[in-house]
């Protein structure tokens, strides 16, 4: 099977020079400043637009159970359309797809806007809603044309990844505080309003970069019906994916119903940006570590990682019930997230078919986007009729079949098979 020739080359032996400022090298690279920019501008909406719906429809409809099924329906919706929409980005090129399909998103989003604004029926919520999946990938796109620019360069791809990782943190962390601010300050339209306009001037920013662009791809008659889903070692990933998932929506749920229970709501979204917090400060000095052996061994490290920081939450709510010490431990228990999904989508880029990373990358996306969605019912119903302290076992129950999927589907035997190999 072809594997992306981004991480098919031996990785370098860096002199101490070449290692000492990663991220300052990593941007030396003739246009890499500013399609990140841009890429960043549309990227930020992605935190914005779930919280801005929930806040729009419910501020004016009064119903939180209509606002999380028009959410829930887009969230499905995506599932479907966006590894086809990333297909035709590999296909046909970024510029060529990502603009159209970013325009049609935003009409959606506008025609949401417009039908909560005039109380148009229940059902043109959920149509319009759907209209979003187009949005193009806009992290994935940004992780290929690191692939295509450091070919060879296993280091410094590491870097790129990590940056990548943290900087989609950095997006989620900031994203909902923001169309928070701008729902409650301004009018309930306002956050999506402004999201659409990021988005939009972001994709076009990016789309404008061409000399970073990645080639589309041709391809021939043998790979031409090679799909990722298929690709050797990919189903293992994509399963990890859906049970990361599950933590990440497990946990959000659970914070909101804990600081809801302890009588500070208001300060959910603010624990839950210190867990952002230490994923993104994490991310940021694992790329600036010098990693030896194979991917596949450290994966199952930072899982297990993962596993055993998240009992620190479960802890710090069922032993003591406070608020503070909660922070704290989310905080640390944050820490383990980035690593996790930075070596995730590297095994992943490794295993993708050649000229399919976008549509790869696109499908871990989705296969976190389900599991969020699954960890999120989950934890919402056992915080419900349990209590939120019990439901912070939601996420370290998610991560360790995390870790058990990985030990037995493939990650240790393809490390075995390296070692006997050698």
């Amino acid at each position: 099977m072809p594997q992306s020739p981004s991480t098919n080359a031996p990785t370098p032996t860096p002199s101490a020079g070449h290692t000492s400022r990663p991220y300052r090298r990593l941007f030396a690279h003739p246009g890499t400043r500013a399609f990140t920019l841009a890429n960043l501008t549309a990227r930020l909406p992605m935190g914005m637009f779930s919280v801005s719906a929930v806040v729009m429809i419910a501020g004016t409809r009064g119903s939180y159970a209509l606002a999380g099924a028009v959410t829930a329906t887009g969230l499905a919706a995506t599932a479907l359309v966006a590894p086809w929409t990333a297909r035709l980005v590999d296909r046909y090129g970024q510029a060529r797809v990502a603009v159209p399909a970013t325009l049609c998103a935003a009409l959606g989003s506008l025609a949401l806007l417009l039908c909560v604004r005039y109380d148009a029926p229940a059902w043109t919520l959920f149509a319009a809603y759907a209209a979003t999946a187009t949005t193009p990938n806009t992290g994935g796109m940004s992780r290929a044309r690191w692939a295509h620019l450091l070919k060879g360069d296993a280091e410094a791809l590491h870097t790129a990844n990590s940056f990548e990782q943290a900087a989609d943190e950095l997006c989620f962390m900031l994203g909902p505080v923001i169309a928070a601010f701008l729902c409650g300050t301004f009018f309930p339209e306002a956050g999506t309003l402004v999201g659409v306009v990021l988005l939009v001037t972001g994709v076009l920013a990016f789309a404008a970069q061409r000399s970073t662009e990645p080639p589309p791809w041709a391809p021939t008659a043998e790979a031409a019906g090679t799909s990722p889903l298929r690709a050797p070692g990919m189903p293992p990933l994509l399963a990890v994916c859906l049970a990361m998932g599950a933590v990440f929506g497990s946990t959000e749920v659970v914070t909101i119903a804990f600081a809801d229970a302890q009588g500070h709501r208001t300060a959910a979204g603010a624990v839950l940006a210190l867990q952002a917090a230490g994923s993104c400060a994490a991310g940021l000095l694992y790329g600036r570590l010098r990693l030896s052996g194979p991917a596949e061994y450290r994966y199952v490290w930072c899982i297990a990682a993962m596993t055993a920081l998240l009992t620190l939450p479960l802890l710090a709510a069922s032993l003591t019930g406070s608020l503070p010490l909660l922070c704290v431990a989310l905080l640390f228990a944050g820490m383990a997230t980035a690593p996790t999904m930075i070596t995730n989508m590297a095994l992943v880029q490794q295993r993708t078919p050649d000229g399919r990373l976008n549509e790869g990358m696109t499908l871990a996306v989705t296969a976190l986007l389900g599991g969020i969605a699954c960890g999120s019912a989950t934890g919402g119903w056992l915080a419900e009729h349990l209590s939120p302290a019990a439901a912070y076992g939601v996420p370290v129950t998610a991560a360790a079949a995390a870790l058990l999927i990985a030990l037995a589907t493939g990650a240790v035997g393809s490390v075995r098979g390296r070692v006997n190999s050698g």
